[in-house]
């Protein structure tokens, strides 16, 4: 199955699934207009509304809206997961059979809409809700848009205010250099100071790239930035933390464990927005007891990596009035809510700024007040192929001997590499 996978990414990376794209009319030409009546049987991919919970509010919520709103459609749900989204996407591109409407993550509408898969939307759905500025960048391609998001997963630091008591702390670092200070002063009794490396390390390391100011690519998607002494920067501060014992890599927790902070196990921690709702329930007691806080990472700037999930429509529907309406759908103030309630996440609508729910999530709360600082990964056609080179290539610098500019520099050979097979 690997060895698929990875012959079909490099299908999609050279430009070998361009030709039989053209072949098997699965370009934008294919798809009829959208501007007739919604009806049909369709399908939905998506990533999200995973487990019980997630299927019933599809299914039993957001999609009995959906019917009784344009009944002459039916719509069929494809499940998977964001760990085999994009060999399924790749093998419908490969094949000729795309779903009608398509649920893919920040960084991922570029690479599709390059090779013609998914379709442009219209321009006015940008200004049919108050989305946050920045909210809508990772939606648009060649200046076109493409997806409209539907929940937002940010990157934050959460921290023990109880720790920061004990030690005496009375603010939170506002750069790399009072971070490590603290995080130093925080490390005790096996307790890490700061936990960077429980998220993936493509996603940690590209925040530090942000909030040290550096760029990933051009705005053009076709010029490597991250290269430059910015990239090697964010890289060799983890590897100081580690150095210090502050921060260790092998103390990290797998996704949906008890986090760090959790356990007290690290006083900080890189984390996602979504923590808040694992917290409540796993370990209420630690919100009732006020003892979680998060701030947005700095150095040179604020930053907040801003991932998350956005709802677009193939270019070969076969039946794209109705697909154009269930992306319309999905992406409303009411659906996204109740995706973004699901999942602990953030909705990108200045809508909900108000609502019960982003009040009584301070993670999701602080996002929301932050998101001028939010940047997203991506930016290039080539970035399917670039994110799967990420972690491994920069991994033998944080659990090895290899330095912060020789893996950065190695990272940017096969990123350039990548951009030209484009």
């Amino acid at each position: 199955m690997e060895l698929k996978r990875r012959s079909l990414l490099a299908a999609i990376g050279a430009g070998t699934a361009a030709a039989a794209l053209s072949g098997c009319g699965t370009g934008s030409t294919a798809a009829g207009s959208a501007d007739g009546p919604a009806e049909g049987e369709i399908t939905l991919l998506t990533p999200i509304y995973e487990n019980a919970n997630g299927k019933q509010l599809l299914e039993k919520e957001i999609l009995v809206g959906f019917r009784k709103k344009y009944p002459d459609v039916k719509v069929n749900v494809d499940y998977t997961t964001y760990a085999q989204l994009n060999e399924k996407i790749t093998t419908g591109m490969a094949g000729g059979l795309l779903p009608d409407v398509l649920m893919m993550g920040v960084g991922w509408i570029p690479p599709f809409a390059a090779k013609k898969a998914i379709a442009p939307l219209p321009e006015k759905l940008a200004t049919a809700h108050d989305y946050e500025k920045r909210v809508l960048e990772p939606s648009r391609y060649d200046g076109k848009l493409y997806a409209l998001p539907v929940v937002l997963d940010t990157r934050i630091v959460v921290y023990r205010k109880d720790h920061f008591a004990e030690a005496g702390i009375k603010k939170t670092p506002a750069n790399w250099a009072e971070l490590r200070a603290v995080a130093k002063q925080l490390t005790k009794d096996g307790r890490v100071g700061f936990d960077p490396f429980s998220i993936d390390l493509r996603q940690c390391w590209e925040t530090f790239l942000f909030a040290n100011g550096g760029q990933l690519f051009s705005a053009d998607g076709k010029k490597v930035l991250f290269t430059d002494n910015r990239g090697v920067e964010a890289l060799q501060f983890f590897k100081d933390l580690i150095k210090d014992g502050s921060a260790s890599y092998a103390k990290k927790t797998a996704l949906g464990e008890p986090a760090n902070v959790q356990t007290g196990k690290a006083s900080m921690m890189m984390t996602t927005s979504a923590l808040w709702e694992q917290v409540r329930l796993q370990n209420p007691e630690l919100l009732k007891d006020d003892k979680l806080g998060a701030f947005v990472l700095a150095n040179r700037k604020p930053a907040m990596l801003q991932g998350g999930t956005l709802v677009t429509q193939s270019a070969s529907s076969k039946h794209p009035a109705a697909a154009r309406a269930l992306v319309e759908y999905l992406a409303t103030p009411e659906s996204i809510l109740g995706a973004a309630k699901q999942r602990g996440s953030v909705p990108g609508l200045k809508d909900l700024s108000d609502t019960s729910y982003v009040k009584e999530n301070k993670f999701v709360d602080l996002s929301l007040q932050n998101m001028s600082a939010a940047c997203s990964e991506g930016g290039t056609a080539a970035w399917m192929e670039i994110r799967e080179k990420i972690k491994p290539t920069l991994e033998p610098a944080i659990v090895g001997d290899q330095s912060a500019k020789d893996a950065i520099a190695e990272l940017g050979r096969l990123a350039e590499a990548a951009i030209g097979r484009m």
